[in-house]
């Protein structure tokens, strides 16, 4: 959505004449937003490797900020702890010390959540009270707020799978839902703040070749996330560390080993493995004909640089995942995948967002 001077409030103290200042510091508040919901995409994933996920037993979105302030208090949770299937299948034995250490991971993360929620309030008000946000966008600023907060609570739908009875980790499915989710909120935000910061253009139909590649790399990311959400939830990394065959095969023999055949999509290893490799490779072909494509025309500058940085973190996506399948999952090394990842996506929307739109037909 553009910045419309039209539906500027001008009752603030600057009046229209602070437009562009509003605008600037508008837009840079939704990518600071971006921003720390890369960090949280990151936490999140350092806390599903480490099994940290489900430390934390109550969703208290308001007394949980408080960690243990006492030695009974950690004996009070670790108890707590002790009575779900991932200690009693997966750590057992591991002590007061390493419940710690798990439950350090999972606090921070919900902490940073509730620090975005924050983050995001606080300055919302502020710019409506005194005027810096256009009317048409108050709406839609409202809606990203509302998503933040059902964000938590899909959280917490997603960690409750992890107390079933036999389970020890949260459900895949669930972990997807979350994660897309999230990919949802980055995106809208993102496309909110560029769009604060400059409309953007309707050009002639030269392009359209050009916009659709970049759009379906945009599709192609976003589907390859989700397919490495499902990787990571059933720990799919794991197995296969070989490429680009599995097993010495292209295709896995038992990838259609579940029934009914949708089901290995989601929970059989070798085919959610086999999904991901296969979207992944897809895209850095798409993102290879993006590139091509655009060096042939004219863009300006936001496209251009957009078009070379998707070029290039689409390359070191792909080389991180092959380095963390073949290492066999090193924690680092999978963060530094996941965060790249939205790297990624970011410089696909920024593409889609700066290549315009096309002109409609007789205008």
């Amino acid at each position: 959505m553009p910045f419309d001077e039209r539906n500027f409030d001008a009752t603030g103290p600057e009046g229209p004449a602070g437009l562009t200042r509003n605008r600037r510091l508008v837009a840079g508040w939704l990518f600071v937003m971006c921003f720390m919901i890369l960090v949280m995409v990151v936490l999140g994933g350092v806390t599903r490797l480490s099994g940290s996920g489900l430390s934390i037993m109550e969703w208290a979105p308001v007394s949980g900020i408080i960690p243990p302030l006492s030695h009974a208090d950690w004996e009070k949770l670790f108890a707590l702890y002790r009575q779900i299937p991932q200690y009693k299948l997966v750590n057992d034995g591991f002590g007061l010390a390493g419940f710690k250490h798990i439950f350090w991971l999972e606090w921070t993360h919900r902490l940073w959540g509730r620090l975005m929620g924050v983050a995001f309030l606080l300055p919302l008000l502020w710019f409506w009270a005194t005027g810096r946000i256009e009317r048409s966008l108050r709406p839609r600023l409202l809606l990203l707020f509302a998503l933040g907060g059902l964000q938590g609570a899909v959280g917490w739908f997603m960690v409750a799978s992890g107390f079933l009875p036999d389970s020890v980790a949260v459900a895949p499915s669930r972990l997807v839902v979350h994660l897309g989710l999230a990919l949802v909120l980055y995106g809208a935000i993102l496309w909110t703040g560029l769009g604060v910061l400059r409309p953007r253009i309707v050009t002639s139909g030269r392009a359209v070749g050009l916009r659709r590649l970049a759009r379906l790399s945009a599709v192609l990311v976003g589907l390859t996330i989700l397919a490495g959400g499902f990787v990571a939830g059933t720990r799919a990394g794991f197995d296969y560390n070989t490429f680009p065959l599995m097993a010495g095969r292209w295709v896995p023999a038992n990838y259609a080993a579940l029934h009914p055949f949708l089901r290995n999509l989601i929970a059989n290893i070798p085919a959610v493995q086999f999904d991901h490799r296969l979207l992944a490779t897809l895209t850095v072909l798409s993102v290879a004909m993006t590139l091509f494509a655009g060096l042939r025309q004219n863009l300006p500058r936001l496209p251009r640089f957009a078009l070379y940085a998707l070029a290039l973190a689409a390359a070191m996506q792909y080389a991180l995942g092959v380095a963390t399948l073949l290492m066999v999952v090193p924690e680092g090394l999978a963060a530094a995948h996941q965060a790249n990842a939205v790297l990624l996506l970011t410089a696909a929307l920024v593409l889609v967002y700066g290549l315009g739109r096309a002109r409609p037909a007789g205008a």
